[in-house]
């Protein structure tokens, strides 16, 4: 069996120390990673606890398509490990400029463009080490997927935004990376696209991306090389850049430069087509729609309610400030209460709350 092995730098003990002396002290504490994705959350105080330098690959082994890495590695340096024995992750997490760090990914729980058609990030946590609410350094799930001892322990980690628990450590399953790859642009209408799609899957193209704006459908190509030339061949429309993906992935297409409040919008697969208060682009096949608008915050989460779906405020004065659905938010309390009891780590980040055991700095 081969196995890669990396150079690693372990700072868990100074991790631990420092979460064992705030737990004495009811410090909270503000779980750093890049500091990528401070917006996605409510506004902080406490003492920083941060991860850099806690980095390295720990295990990899190609052959079984399994790599456990530190939460302070950056994604992109792991992708590098990756592709040396031309593998990947398959969710395609956003590196945001190679600042972005594997614990930040996983704590966050964002997943790119492939997401609808390869599964999410939590789809590929296969095991966990965290520092606990409790002061101990905990390890939760396994190396692969029949061992499922603690699974959700590890998937609960994913989203919850350092809320829980400090992650130390990160198991993930990776794939191998497609051999061709190929993005075309179709001119067809926002309501053609659901039944594009429903019959490009009925004939098996190798479909991993699917995002619409302003009349053109942009659709990427993975495989193997016969199965992505036949599906072009059959499929026609433009032949562009296969660097779309990460543009759109990483924000950086024009469409994220223009002017307004841009908000994420989930919707479900049987949502139908509608009229939106401002400027739009439909990434995951019509699951996940970006709207930049100017139009009031009540307004836009009334509209994603009425299609049983969800508004988040992405970018602008309103980042940040949303709140938890009722149905989640009880669920979130309970598992703080479980997991961190004197609420010191990332306090308020999800949830409005009063923490009164902790001594804010």
């Amino acid at each position: 069996m081969s196995k890669v092995e990396h150079k690693t730098q372990d700072r868990s003990v100074e991790l631990l120390e420092q979460v064992q002396q705030a737990l004495s002290t009811k410090t909270p504490l503000r779980v750093v990673g890049g500091n990528t994705k401070a917006f996605l959350g409510k506004a902080v105080q406490g003492q920083d606890l941060c991860l850099a330098g806690h980095e390295g690959v720990v295990d990899y082994d190609p052959a079984e398509l399994v790599v456990t890495v530190r939460a302070g590695t950056s994604l992109q340096a792991l992708e590098a490990v990756l592709n040396e024995q031309g593998q990947c992750l398959p969710f395609e997490p956003p590196v945001f400029e190679g600042k972005a760090t594997v614990g930040g990914a996983t704590a966050c729980g964002l997943s790119g463009p492939r997401r609808p058609w390869a599964g999410a990030l939590r789809d590929y946590v296969l095991g966990c080490r965290l520092i606990s609410g409790m002061g101990t350094h905990m390890r939760f799930g396994g190396q692969v997927m029949k061992n499922v001892a603690g699974y959700d322990v590890s998937r609960l980690m994913v989203g919850a935004q350092g809320s829980l628990g400090v992650i130390t450590e990160v198991s993930f399953k990776v794939l191998p990376r497609p051999r061709s790859r190929a993005t075309l642009a179709l001119d067809v209408t926002q309501s053609e696209v659901a039944g594009l799609l429903r019959a490009w899957r009925d004939q098996s193209r190798p479909i991993t991306g699917a995002a619409w704006q302003n009349g053109r459908l942009h659709l990427r190509l993975e495989g193997g090389d016969s199965s992505v030339r036949l599906a072009q061949e059959q499929i026609g429309g433009d032949v562009l850049e296969v660097s779309y993906w990460d543009d759109l992935c990483e924000q950086r297409l024009a469409f994220f430069n223009q002017t307004g409040t841009l908000w994420r919008i989930a919707l479900p697969v049987d949502a139908p087509v509608q009229t939106w208060p401002g400027e739009i682009l439909v990434d995951w096949g019509g699951t996940q729609l970006w709207l930049k608008s100017n139009a009031p915050a009540e307004q836009i989460h009334a509209q994603a309610r009425a299609l049983h779906g969800h508004a988040r405020c992405w970018s602008g004065s309103g980042a940040g400030q949303d709140e938890l659905p009722e149905s989640l938010l009880i669920w979130h309390q309970r598992l703080k209460q479980q997991l961190d009891p004197a609420a010191i780590f990332n306090p308020g980040r999800l949830f409005t709350s009063v923490e009164s055991t902790c001594k804010h700095n």
